[in-house]
């Protein structure tokens, strides 16, 4: 431990928030154990990471690191060339923070930073929310000191000796509801007697999951449901129009009190992110997923097969979902028996203070 005699942890990785906000629930459980504790993260140039963090209250340092284009490979030399740089910025960064371990959460970020904490002797611990990794974490995993997951299987991939499963950290705000499910949808809007279907597409939207929405409102109107639907800003402009005029449908790019509308939810539509599907298990909330098809080695579909092999949710693939989504969550209005039975299966999958068990993980390592 460095001299201060308080923690220092240096926490990389970013691009979406299914890895920012398990780094920031980290974070924040780090310093409830002691509120001196040095932290920093670091991020990749231009991520939302670079916003988000700050915007809690932590430094972070960005790097110049992109993703491989597979699509146009001769754009790939530039990338190489800011990898580059990334190597060397954060070989840097580590040695001058000095930190006891380095945590990577995933992300591009957390390649260049790991690999450079590894090649000096720092622990590192990976923070795997995916129940199939991807490759980063797959190339770091041989050195690393402990791999924190969130499904079984993963000794396919990782050291199993190396492997402790804690789950996904989730944001406590989701947790810690104090009303109930009919006064949440009051809070919100909604009528308390009708069911509600929450549908989200992340921040930036789900353009499959906006469109097999948007022709099916009247008949969710005639089947006696509520719509909470977050179109995501790219979509914003035109589907929030499309729900004026119908009764309990609403409508808006960005839902802000998402701990209301978990809480008066009776159905999730969304992807499959692994952020959702530890909220979704947390919360015990029945769902319909859509995996994104636009994912690494298609981890969204993994993870939700993960639950519809436990019986805990419906899954509908991207490419049916314009013909099939609206249906399947109809369909699952009208059976209440089946709705209650994917809640507690999903229920009994989840894995509580996530945070705090990675935390105890992070000590045992500065212990060593």
């Amino acid at each position: 431990m460095n001299d201060s005699r308080h923690p220092s942890i240096l926490i990389s990785g970013g691009g979406t928030g299914g890895h920012i906000f398990p780094a920031l629930s980290i974070a924040n459980a780090l310093r409830r154990r002691d509120p001196q504790t040095r932290i920093l993260f670091v991020g990749a140039e231009g991520r939302m990471e670079m916003e988000r963090v700050p915007a809690a209250g932590y430094e972070i340092v960005g790097l110049p690191v992109s993703g491989f284009d597979r699509r146009r490979p001769w754009r790939n030399f530039k990338v190489l060339w800011r990898l580059w740089k990334s190597l060397r910025r954060a070989k840097k960064t580590v040695a001058g923070f000095a930190p006891d371990v380095v945590v990577g959460v995933g992300g591009y970020a957390s390649g260049p930073v790991m690999k450079q904490a590894q090649k000096a002797g720092i622990p590192t611990l990976i923070q795997e929310q995916n129940s199939y990794p991807g490759v980063t974490n797959k190339l770091l995993a041989p050195k690393a000191a402990a791999i924190c997951v969130a499904y079984d299987g993963l000794d396919r991939f990782f050291p199993a000796d190396r492997i402790i499963k804690t789950g996904n950290p989730v944001r406590a705000d989701l947790l810690n509801v104090g009303i109930s499910q009919a006064e949440a949808k009051k809070e919100l809007g909604f009528d308390p007697e009708k069911p509600l279907v929450l549908v989200v597409g992340g921040s930036l939207g789900a353009r499959t999951i906006n469109e097999s929405i948007a022709p099916a409102l009247d008949r969710f109107v005639k089947a006696g449901a509520s719509v909470m639907w977050q179109t995501g800003k790219l979509y914003a402009d035109e589907c929030v129009p499309m729900a004026a005029g119908h009764n309990g449908i609403e409508a808006m790019p960005f839902i802000s009190r998402m701990d209301l509308a978990y809480r008066a939810a009776d159905i999730v539509v969304s992807r499959a992110g692994a952020g959702t599907i530890s909220e979704l298990q947390l919360l015990g909330k029945p769902s319909v997923l859509d995996p994104s098809p636009n994912v690494a080695e298609d981890h969204q579909r993994k993870n939700a097969q993960a639950l519809v092999d436990r019986n805990a949710a419906v899954m509908v693939p991207d490419s049916e979902a314009r013909t099939s989504l609206a249906d399947t969550v109809i369909g699952l209005l009208d059976d209440h028996s089946r709705r209650q039975t994917l809640g507690q299966n999903v229920a009994a999958m989840a894995l509580p203070d996530s945070d705090e068990k990675i935390v105890d993980r992070i000590y045992e390592l500065i212990r060593r």
